[in-house]
């Protein structure tokens, strides 16, 4: 029969060592998902943006198309015509851009999503570590010997 192999006994230090260094990585990834967090939020502006100018231009390109229509029907000269068929073009472009941007500012979302409540948990991790150190550090009082205590020592 085979023995079995004692398990050794953790020491102090290498405890302390991992607590220590686990408490580097909470702090390393707290820092890093803000920063994640920030960036993220500035290219979800940029992209806001960039969605409220297609959807400006399209509504622009749309009008002209009605009109550019309307002038078509009435006289039918080939100068109507072209301005018909490069606003045609023109919108059908700036369809196709506000679907990538669309769809580029959806990815963005889920993924800021994501970040901020992964920041939101080591802020708050971090947040109860410092107050349980700062409880568990606490110097021991002293107590003070009551006169009665002095008397009967006396």
């Amino acid at each position: 029969m085979a023995k079995k192999a004692k398990k050794s006994i953790a020491k102090s230090a290498s405890v302390e060592k991992v607590i220590d260094n686990a408490v580097a990585a909470l702090t390393a990834a707290n820092s890093d998902g803000e920063k994640a967090v920030a960036a993220l939020s500035k290219t979800a502006k940029t992209l806001t943006a960039e969605g409220k100018r297609f959807s400006k231009k399209r509504a622009t390109l749309t009008k002209r198309k009605k009109t550019a229509t309307a002038k078509v029907k009435r006289d039918g000269s080939a100068d109507a015509k072209k301005l018909l068929k490069t606003t045609i073009k023109e919108l059908a472009a700036v369809k196709k851009d506000a679907a990538k941007s669309s769809a580029a500012k959806a990815a963005n979302a889920a993924e800021l999503a994501g970040l901020k409540t992964s920041a939101k948990r080591t802020k708050v991790y971090l947040a109860a570590i410092t107050k349980a150190d700062k409880v568990l550090n606490k110097p021991k009082k002293k107590k003070k010997r009551s006169k009665k205590r002095a008397k009967k020592a006396s």
